[in-house]
C-alpha cells in the first residue's frame, strides 16, 4: 500500500510540476472566500484515485475537490491532491500532495510529497519515518524558548482571529521564531524532519493533516488537538511536535481556546 501510495504521489507531482507557472487565464476558480480550485486540482486528485483504484478498487476515498466516494470497506484514503493551492497560483514554491489511508479509525500510513524540491515523506505506522529513503526524526528540544514554531492563518475561521492572535502572542513571545508556509502538509512534514520542533493551527480539513499526521508520529513527535485528545481529524484543530514541547505549546493556546468552538460557524466580518 505505501509503494501504491508513493507512486500515485510521484505520478501527480509530475502533474503539479509540469503545470507550475503556465496556469492559463481562467485556470483559477473561487470555491469560497479566500479558498481557490484550479485544472491542475482535480488534475492530480483525478491521477490519485485512478492510480489507487487500479490496485484497490474497492476502497474508499475521501479527497478534497471530489468528496467522499464510500465503499464497503474499512480502508478510507484521504487525499489532497494540492495542498498550499494558493502558493501554487503565485508561484510560491511551498505546496504539496498529501495521501493517507485510514484502516477503521486507524491512520496507518501517509506520503507528503513536494515535487518542485522532489522531497517525499513517507510513514507506515510502526515502521518509522522517511525522506526519500533516509530516516528521519524530530527535534530533540525540550525548551520552548529554542523552538521554532509553524503556524497558519485561519482564513477559514475569521471569526476565531481574535482567539487565534492570542495564543499567536502567547508562544510568539517565548519562542526563538514563528513562521507561515501556507501548506499544512509541508509544516508537518518539516515538524517529522526536524526542520520545525512544532506545529498549530485552526481550521484545516482531514485532507490537510491526515497524512502529516502519520509522519509526525512516526519520527517521534506527537499530534493531538488543542485539548489533548485524538479528535485532530474532525475538529479541525491541531498541534504537532517533537513531544518535548507539546505541553507548553498546549498551554498556550489552551488559554484563548478552554473550549471548543466551532470553526465553521458563519463569518459576519
Amino acid at each position: 500500500m505505501i509503494k501504491i501510495a508513493k507512486e500515485a504521489a510521484r505520478a501527480a507531482g509530475e502533474i503539479l510540476r509540469r503545470h507550475y507557472g503556465q496556469l492559463e487565464p481562467g485556470a483559477v476558480r473561487q470555491k469560497a472566500v479566500n479558498d481557490f480550485i484550479s485544472y491542475v486540482d482535480e488534475q492530480s486528485e483525478a491521477e490519485i484515485i485512478s492510480h489507487i483504484k487500479k490496485t484497490y478498487p474497492d476502497h474508499s476515498f475521501l479527497a478534497e475537490e471530489s468528496g467522499m466516494q464510500r465503499q464497503n470497506s474499512k480502508y478510507q484514503w484521504i487525499i489532497d491532491p494540492l495542498d498550499g493551492t494558493t502558493n501554487y497560483i503565485h508561484q510560491i514554491p511551498v505546496f504539496a500532495v498529501s495521501i493517507a489511508l485510514k484502516y477503521g479509525d486507524d491512520l496507518i500510513l501517509g506520503v507528503i510529497y513536494n515535487p518542485l524540491s522532489d522531497e517525499l515523506f513517507w510513514a507506515e505506522k510502526g515502521q518509522g519515518a522517511f525522506l526519500n529513503e533516509q530516516p528521519i526524526r524530530v527535534t530533540d528540544k525540550g525548551d520552548l524558548a529554542q523552538s521554532l514554531i509553524a503556524t497558519g492563518f485561519p482564513f477559514k475561521a475569521k471569526h476565531l482571529l481574535p482567539q487565534y492572535l492570542e495564543a499567536f502572542a502567547a508562544i510568539f513571545k517565548d519562542c526563538r521564531g514563528m513562521r507561515r508556509l501556507g501548506a499544512a502538509a509541508i509544516d508537518l512534514a518539516y515538524v517529522a524532519a526536524g526542520r520545525f520542533d512544532g506545529f498549530w493551527e485552526i481550521g484545516l480539513s482531514p485532507w490537510d493533516v491526515a497524512a502529516g499526521a502519520v509522519i509526525v508520529r512516526e519520527a517521534g513527535g506527537r499530534v493531538s488537538d488543542f485539548w489533548n485528545q485524538s479528535y485532530f481529524l474532525h475538529n479541525n484543530y491541531i498541534v504537532a511536535s517533537n513531544g518535548k514541547i507539546h505541553k507548553d505549546l498546549l498551554k498556550r493556546v489552551q488559554r484563548p481556546f478552554p473550549f471548543f468552538i466551532d470553526v465553521h460557524e458563519k463569518d459576519e466580518s
